[in-house]
């Protein structure tokens, strides 16, 4: 550790002691090397009691786990020191930032905030999309009153935690220079493939844009009429200038300029149709959820011992193929420069189909190790991946 930054993690240290005046506090993004124990955690004081403690809520990309304790400068000091690259302490009067680099230098900012507590301790749950947003009502989640509409709760529920697991992943991404920071001459380039109805697609610009982040969003589906639906709802809402729809396959949408892919549901082999574009793309993140993965399903001929036990059972052979298919989709993402993970974007009960692909560009070359990995695993058993096929010369392991 620098002498800078270790300066730079005490001052934090002490600003945090002085529960009087902290505001918040924000972790966030991994340094090179590190893994720490969460992907993102916030901190902020509370009043219990009339006792000031901190709370703090980590989020590991699936849930947010809460609890209060009382000022720890070991805790304290063992949490700033456990691989973030991001520092954020807010107080009342001031603010200082600190990113971690790829050297593992420290690049500190101080600046002069006006700031005001919230020492409330139970908080209502916010929520991303105001259910009166006039774009829900349009897409038939919210009725004319504003009010989510009861066959549409699982709906909304889904869109908001794609939002909540989108937000901090590209803000990582910018912070580590992944995705170059947007601005109004050069907005934040996203794309839905296979957008359907739009639920997504809207949410996503109407989220951004209400936070002041200059976005330009295009969602393709291959039906006409989902295209000319959805360009009436933009039309109608004012913001045709700023998202757009296209009617085409995603595999014949040319590759251009894309900060962020995503596809929620592209159903079979139409998510690997997603994916190989975003790589083609060299899109900075992607997130992926997939659906009905018969593919592999169908090419799995002899199935090499001791699997047969398992694949004797039908239900078991169609979940086997569904584990197996994004594993190989993780692990080609690797191969291609992605730090990938597969999380669960929302609770089994909501939908079966629940989850998530999220792919980084950081354009790391892979280890030997997770190349014989995959040779190893598509040689055993006997098939060449969807996704491999469609990426083509962009794929040579």
């Amino acid at each position: 550790m620098t002498k800078e930054l270790a300066h730079a993690l005490q001052e934090s240290i002490e600003r945090i002691g002085n529960l009087d005046t902290l505001v918040r506090v924000v972790l966030s993004g991994a340094r090179r090397n590190f893994t720490p124990s969460a992907e993102r955690i916030n901190i902020r004081p509370v009043l219990i009691k009339e006792k000031l403690m901190l709370q703090v809520a980590s989020n590991d990309g699936r849930a947010v786990t809460t609890k209060n304790i009382d000022f720890d400068i070991t805790v304290i000091s063992d949490l700033l020191d456990s691989g973030f690259a991001n520092i954020l302490v807010e107080s009342t009067d001031s603010a200082i930032s600190i990113r971690v680099t790829k050297k593992g230098e420290a690049q500190i900012h101080r600046e002069k905030v006006n700031k005001t507590q919230n020492l409330n301790h139970d908080r209502k749950k916010d929520r991303l999309l105001d259910s009166a947003d006039p774009y829900l009502v349009e897409v038939g989640i919210s009725d004319i009153h504003g009010q989510i509409k009861p066959s549409r709760q699982d709906k909304y529920r889904q869109v908001e935690e794609f939002l909540r697991i989108l937000v901090p992943a590209f803000e990582s991404a910018i912070a580590a220079g992944q995705i170059k920071t947007p601005s109004v001459e050069s907005p934040l380039e996203i794309v839905d493939l296979g957008c359907g109805n739009a639920y997504l697609t809207f949410a996503t610009h109407q989220y951004l844009m209400s936070k002041g982040i200059s976005v330009h969003v295009t969602g393709i589906d291959i039906r006409e009429q989902a295209r000319e639906r959805n360009s009436q709802i933009a039309k109608k809402l004012g913001i045709e200038k700023s998202i757009e729809f296209k009617a085409n396959e995603i595999a014949r949408v040319g590759n251009g300029r894309v900060d962020i892919a995503i596809a929620l549901h592209a159903c079979d082999t139409a998510t690997d149709d997603a994916i190989a574009w975003a790589v083609k793309s060299k899109a900075g993140l992607v997130l992926v959820a997939p659906c009905c993965q018969h593919d592999l399903q169908s090419k799995l001929k002899e199935i090499p011992e001791p699997w047969p036990l398992v694949t004797k059972h039908g239900i078991l052979r169609e979940r086997l193929a569904d584990i197996l298919t994004d594993s190989i989709r993780a692990q080609i993402l690797r191969l291609v420069g992605y730090r990938t993970d597969v999380i669960e974007f929302i609770g089994g009960e909501h939908t079966p189909k629940n989850l998530l692909i999220r792919a980084v560009n950081t354009k790391a070359k892979p280890e030997q190790v997770e190349i014989t990995r995959y040779q190893e695993m598509v040689k055993e058993l006997g098939v060449l991946p969807a996704l491999a096929e469609r990426l083509g010369e962009e794929f040579s392991f």
